[in-house]
């Protein structure tokens, strides 16, 4: 295992500030991009295919841990095989300078949680897209066989033109049949708090609906603005994430509709059976929300009890509800960092982190012995705790919401609404549930009332994420009248309905307008014109637009500009484009030196046409000469041929003329040039 010191790696992030590294012969590291748990991530140029890259060098301390480096190459492995236009693409590992390193896709614009931390909350619509994007991406991988484990803002990157990008595969392992047990056995809590499944807040092994519940927990921090749990420390919070109830994502003041916060609470089931299947599920549901079509989750919603060892059930000898060790008693592996995201400090963290650990598996054992004390036998052969966990759904049919509303929050269960058009039942009043009357359900658990909304309104579609053209139709079908506007948008591609009024989902009478929103893309801004300009003083000027600028210069001579000077820029200055794109400086190498080629035997009047085409003045003077084949013809210039030259620069051309001496056979040496005070002696005799 190779030896690299700490020095080592401070001198290679001072490198790549001030001379670039190169790594396998082939990425030269520019700067650093970010800092994460387990690794560098810098931005690099991909010298054999010219293209930026961004490439994550494994820290030192991990580099001699044989675990973290076959945990960071099975993340290329892993990674690698996945090809998806949602996932960020793996391209190459190596080892340099005693270290190991991973060469990525460079994604340009920002995290999804950057534009949380700006933004608070998403739009309904925005909040669909980002959804269906990231289960198809971890869909995708699913079927691989490859789990997250970390989904989460931080990894979910966006780029300029509002695509989005599954990032860092970090803790990821391949789930195939020849896997390393001792990299995939249970016991290694892994991921970030905030998005932990239940399950992975035990320690226990996970599967693909893990990612669901951290997906869930995505969507619940879009609309509200907020994670469902958080607290002090990691522990709290995975604490939380096992015994809390989920406050539905609709009591927080904010207008969501109900199907989407459906959706969501199914994925913050506790229980993993109880979350969807799969994320094609997933997909296939939040299809359904966007086309104004029941959905799915509405039928199965999450109770509230904790997640059991791997199967769904609750921990053995612990009735729902009781308190358990958040973790396992196992070393905890540090997953790699989220892509360009700064994570908090290590060392400190991990000391404090074990310590509540190790508090909380005692306290655990000490609820668990006082839960079997609880839970014995009353003489009826049940425990005693059983029947105060679950209700009976009671029959709420034909009663107004809000008293049957109340009536079924009094049993300790969630409520849905869904309007539903009856031509019986008078608007206001339930119609049905689900589950229907009489279900035995956990405390916690969601029971939606399908509650009439008349016969005289329809339910307006979704035409989120629709084309202008797929949306038009949608809306005309459902008896409306559409109404389009446009508007610029970060997430969305041109072309893509990003907004409605009313929302989906609303009641409004038959052919009353519904407006939708086409996205016209970023607004594009016009490139500033940094001609003359020194190049740090350009960058800053083409930064502050919100243009990218390549670190790698274009070289240009130019005859006004000086050297090392600014003399334009790709795209050109003017040039409408959207901010975040990438801009090339092009700089001035000066006036272009010319090696003056060699006119000599050269018709006078073609050499004068070529001399003019390179930028020179030429003066003509008669040289006297004995070859009559020469008259005419440029027989020396000044300065010679090879001569460096400047363009405007003076050429004195000698041509060619008969001498009055010819017919002696030879040249007369007193002859001079015309115009010339001096000899010139000829060296052409035919």
């Amino acid at each position: 295992m190779p030896r690299f010191s700490r020095l080592t790696h401070v001198t290679l992030l001072r490198m790549s500030e001030e001379s670039p590294t190169t790594f396998g012969g082939r990425y030269e590291l520019h700067r650093r991009l970010a800092r994460g748990g387990m690794a560098d991530v810098f931005l690099a140029r991909d010298q054999l295919l010219g293209r930026p890259v961004a490439v994550k060098v494994l820290f030192p301390e991990y580099a001699t841990d044989p675990t973290f480096v076959e945990r960071f190459r099975r993340e290329a492995q892993a990674a690698a095989n996945l090809n998806h236009p949602n996932i960020v693409s793996i391209y190459d590992w190596g080892e340099e300078l005693g270290t190991y390193y991973i060469v990525m896709e460079y994604v340009e614009g920002q995290s999804l949680a950057q534009i949380l931390r700006r933004d608070g909350s998403l739009t309904v619509e925005q909040v669909t897209r980002v959804a269906l994007d990231v289960a198809g991406a971890l869909g995708f991988a699913h079927e691989g066989g490859v789990v997250h484990r970390d989904v989460k803002p931080g990894n979910v990157l966006v780029s300029p033109k509002g695509e989005m990008k599954v990032a860092d595969f970090g803790i990821a392992t391949a789930l195939t049949a020849n896997a390393d047990a001792s990299l995939t056995q249970t016991g290694a809590v892994m991921g970030t708090a905030t998005y932990f499944s239940p399950e992975q807040a035990q320690g226990h092994k996970v599967d693909h609906r893990s990612d669901l519940y951290s997906l869930g927990v995505l969507l619940y921090e879009m609309l509200v603005g907020r994670p469902p749990f958080t607290g002090e420390t990691p522990v709290s919070i995975a604490y939380k994430h096992v015994q809390e109830p989920v406050v539905p994502v609709t009591e927080h003041g904010v207008d969501i509709p109900p199907a989407l916060a459906a959706i969501t609470m199914k994925l913050l089931s506790k229980n993993p059976d109880n979350r969807y299947p799969s994320a094609e599920a997933l997909v296939a549901d939040l299809d359904r929300f966007r086309q104004g079509q029941a959905i799915a989750a509405a039928a199965v919603m999450p109770p509230a009890h904790m997640a059991g060892p791997g199967n769904g059930a609750p921990m053995p000898g612990v009735p729902i509800g009781a308190t358990t060790a958040v973790a396992s008693q196992r070393r905890q592996a540090q997953p790699l960092p989220a892509a360009y995201q700064e994570p908090p400090r290590r060392r400190g963290g991990l000391i404090v982190f074990g310590v509540l650990m190790a508090g909380l598996i005692l306290a655990g054992f000490l609820i668990l012995l006082q839960d079997r004390l609880d839970t014995a036998d009353d003489g009826t052969g049940l425990p005693t705790t059983v029947a105060a966990q679950t209700a009976v759904v009671p029959s709420v049919g034909g009663r107004v919401e809000s008293d049957a509303r109340s009536t079924l929050e009094g049993l300790q269960l969630v409520v849905a609404t869904v309007a539903t058009a009856d031509n019986s039942i008078p608007v206001g009043q339930v119609i049905r549930t689900d589950p229907p009357a009489n279900s035995v359900l956990t405390l916690g658990s969601t029971v939606t009332m399908f509650v009439s909304s008349g016969a005289n309104v329809k339910s307006v579609p979704s035409v989120l994420t629709m084309t202008e053209n797929e949306a038009l139709q949608a809306i005309t079908r459902a008896g409306f009248e559409p109404s389009r506007q446009t508007i610029t948008s970060d997430l969305a591609p041109e072309g893509e309905v990003v907004g409605q009024e009313p929302a989906a989902g609303s009641l409004a009478d038959p052919g009353s307008v519904v407006v939708y929103q086409v996205s016209i893309g970023t607004e594009e801004l016009p490139v500033p014109d940094v001609r003359g300009q020194e190049p740090a003083a350009a960058r800053v000027s083409l930064e502050a637009e919100g243009f990218v600028v390549l670190d790698q210069f274009e070289l240009e001579f130019d005859d006004e500009i000086e050297r090392d000077l600014v003399i334009g820029t790709i795209p050109e200055a003017g040039e409408d484009v959207k901010p975040g794109s990438e801009i090339t400086v092009v700089l001035s190498q000066g006036p272009e030196d010319l090696i003056l080629p060699s006119f000599i035997g050269m018709d006078k009047g073609q050499a004068f046409i070529e001399i003019d085409s390179l930028g020179l003045i030429a003066t003509e003077l008669g040289q006297f000469v004995t070859n009559p084949d020469l008259v005419g013809k440029v027989v020396d210039t000044i300065p010679g041929p090879n001569s460096v030259v400047v363009p405007g620069q003076q050429l004195q051309v000698f041509t060619g003329l008969l001498s009055p001496e010819a017919g002696n056979g030879g040249f007369d040496p007193g002859a001079g040039a015309f115009g010339q005070g001096q000899g010139q002696d000829d060296d052409f005799d035919g």
